[in-house]
């Protein structure tokens, strides 16, 4: 089954419990998507409160630095349990090899890993104006991907748009994550490359991403489950 992962873009412990305490009953509990705002407020500890509490964790900080501190970086976070982590992929292969030597447990285990491509908040003309990249979007998304699968890693973090053409380049057991999904007629916000549930499952995605369409939700737990039947076409 696809999945869809919960963005907890709170500001504090309250909040997210407060917003969770609804999902607690279900047999299947959410996959939670722990970024730096929740991350930096609340700390570790907020995280394995949420995981004993059974949801799957996707701890999304966007690790880019020396290959030598994201390494010591990861080797602190493999301790968490959570079952996926990412870095940026603009860091560059040692980087990424060094993240994944650090994530990797003494009995081999780690969580999923993968790399940010370009932020769905990026559009082409801020790629050439203000990045100096001036390849095409997709052509850098598809190098980026190629290089977090050449170093190891498990998939990536991309655009619904780019999600078909990652898996025609990388294969179909590489992971795409993909942000920027709204339900039809929703706002857009932030996001400039954007897709509904449905649109995303028809172009390749693996999970989603969604935040305020089911954080801002009257009813989140019924968003929540839209957003599954529409992803999984049902």
């Amino acid at each position: 089954m696809k999945d869809v992962i919960i963005a907890c873009d709170f500001p504090d412990e309250k909040a997210t419990l407060t917003f969770l305490q609804p999902f607690m009953g279900l047999a299947r509990k959410p996959y939670l998507k722990i970024g730096m705002e929740l991350y930096y407020a609340a700390g570790p500890q907020m995280v394995r409160k949420i995981k004993e509490s059974g949801f799957s964790i996707f701890l999304d900080l966007k690790l880019h630095d020396i290959p030598n501190t994201v390494k010591r970086a990861m080797q602190v976070l493999k301790n968490l349990d959570v079952d996926m982590v990412n870095l940026h992929a603009a860091g560059g292969t040692e980087m990424m090899r060094a993240a994944l030597e650090g994530l990797t447990r003494d009995d081999g285990t780690r969580p999923i890993l993968i790399a940010v491509t370009q932020l769905t908040s990026t559009s082409q003309d801020v790629m050439t104006k203000e990045l100096l990249i001036d390849r095409p979007l997709d052509e850098v998304v598809m190098h980026y991907a190629k290089n977090a699968q050449s170093s190891g890693l498990d998939g990536v973090v991309c655009s619904p748009l780019e999600a078909g053409k990652v898996h025609d380049v990388c294969g179909s057991g590489f992971i795409t994550v993909t942000p920027g999904v709204r339900f039809a007629g929703g706002e857009a916000g932030d996001q400039k490359r954007v897709t509904t549930p449905g649109m995303a499952a028809e172009l390749g995605s693996d999970f989603l991403v969604m935040g305020r369409p089911i954080t801002g939700a009257q009813d989140p737990v019924e968003a929540y489950g839209r957003a599954m039947r529409e992803f999984n076409q049902q």
